[in-house]
């Protein structure tokens, strides 16, 4: 239950829930499966439509960014599982968590207690690897002793069939738009990515109760879009200079050292640059795609190796990653602070993903919600009065009262059942 990278902590919801229920390879195949269709449906958008869509995200402000984000936030209510008051409380609780560090207003840092080392707040991978991984750890350790029965673990489900195509191809598509959408936009992420797709599929899911538990609809929702982000955020650097990520500022960098300039005029003056570009984009993603699936059969079997051998590995690269991302050890500490949060949090039953979305959106929407606020001398007008911002805060809002009123109908027709019984139990 380690992601890889923040932008599939949404996978670690039920992929870990299907492997556990030994099925490994079916969760391993359904990503990687989703992560090629993510791939390929961001590389057409990148050939087809670059000019265009970044015309467009040219539309968006500073209120429109915050209001995407708030809509992103306002998607914890549809991921909080049973209890809406326990997610929103994670939520707000991962919100204040993200408070430390340099106020966007001033710059100045605000509560890191004295410690320098909160002056950029806390850093976000070392808080997931606390959260999801020591957290299991911990878990671990306390019931190493106890006798467990042996997981049967199964490599079928690895190649998709034909009817697996046809149950999840809506999904993969709708993901896979949503991932190059958003990936589009500067400095918005696979994060939000990955959480606008995944609320999007258990929404439009049947069966949204199975979210969370193994659930087939969210793994592919979750890679599908994470993957698509990266084609999306290539469309604003190549055709505007404008990197969508960090890992394009890199890129962007790198052109301008080789006497490149993205934007209108590569087109023109080295069109081979960018049709390599493209083209490398594709072959990275077939060559993703037949690299994990060849190797998926031994991949799986990671999930029958014994605990006691497994947990001091998983530890060591915790630890090292932890450390490496800055090389001080304050981040190792965070690291294992964060664990016992996430332990203390699910033995409270309060679900962790609420608590990472506010974290990683409460940054993302107070910067952009001061410089919108310092652009329009303290106005909030713009979140109605400009279309695209309109739409988002519309959404958000509905979406908000939408959850309110599910969640009191599905309290309501528990407490109904409840009577019932109990006055069936007293007739009796």
């Amino acid at each position: 239950r380690i992601p890889g990278t923040p932008a599939s902590m949404m996978t670690t919801l039920d992929g870990y829930p299907l492997a556990q229920a030994g099925q490994p390879g079916r969760a391993l195949g359904l990503g990687v499966a989703a992560s090629l269709m993510g791939g390929i449906i961001s590389w057409i958008f990148l050939i087809l439509l670059s000019r265009p869509l970044a015309e467009f995200s040219l539309q968006f402000g500073p209120f429109e960014f915050f209001s995407l984000v708030l809509m992103a936030l306002v998607l914890i209510a549809t991921i909080s599982g049973e209890s809406l008051s326990k997610g929103l409380l994670a939520g707000v609780l991962g919100i204040m968590t993200a408070m430390p560090g340099a106020s966007p207003a001033t710059g100045h840092p605000r509560l890191t207690f004295g410690l320098h080392e909160l002056d950029d707040g806390f850093k976000l991978l070392p808080v997931l690897i606390g959260l999801f991984a020591v957290n299991q750890i911990f878990n671990e350790v306390l019931s190493i002793h106890r006798p467990t029965a042996r997981l049967t673990v199964s490599t079928q489900g690895i190649f998709l069939t034909l009817n697996d195509w046809r149950k999840h191809v809506l999904n993969m598509l709708r993901s896979s738009f949503i991932g190059t959408v958003i990936g589009i936009l500067p400095g918005i992420g696979a994060n939000i990515g990955s959480v606008v797709a995944y609320s999007a599929a258990k929404n439009s899911s049947r069966n949204p109760e199975e979210f969370g538990h193994g659930a087939e609809a969210g793994i592919v929702a979750s890679e599908a879009a994470n993957n698509a982000t990266v084609g999306g955020a290539l469309i604003p650097l190549i055709a505007m200079g404008i990197p969508g990520s960090v890992i394009d500022a890199i890129l962007l960098g790198a052109f301008v050292i080789h006497g490149l300039q993205p934007g209108p005029m590569l087109f023109e003056q080295n069109p081979e640059v960018v049709y390599t570009i493209m083209g490398t984009m594709l072959f990275a993603n077939i060559f993703m795609f037949v690299f994990m699936i060849s190797s998926l059969k031994w991949l799986s079997k990671l999930a029958d190796v014994p605990r006691a051998y497994l947990v001091p590995v998983i530890l060591t690269f915790c630890v090292v990653g932890s450390f490496a991302l800055a090389n001080r050890m304050f981040d190792v500490w965070v690291m294992l602070g964060f664990g016992i949060v996430g332990f203390l949090m699910e033995k409270a039953k309060l679900p962790l993903a609420p608590f990472v979305i506010g974290f990683v959106l409460a940054p993302i929407g107070e910067e952009h919600l001061y410089e919108g606020l310092m652009q329009t001398a303290g106005s909030y007008w713009p979140l109605i009065t400009r279309p695209i911002s309109l739409l988002f805060t519309s959404c958000a809002c509905c979406m908000l009262c939408w959850s309110l009123w599910k969640n009191y109908c599905s309290s309501g027709i528990e407490k109904s059942t409840y009577l019932m019984n109990s006055l069936k139990s007293e007739t009796e």
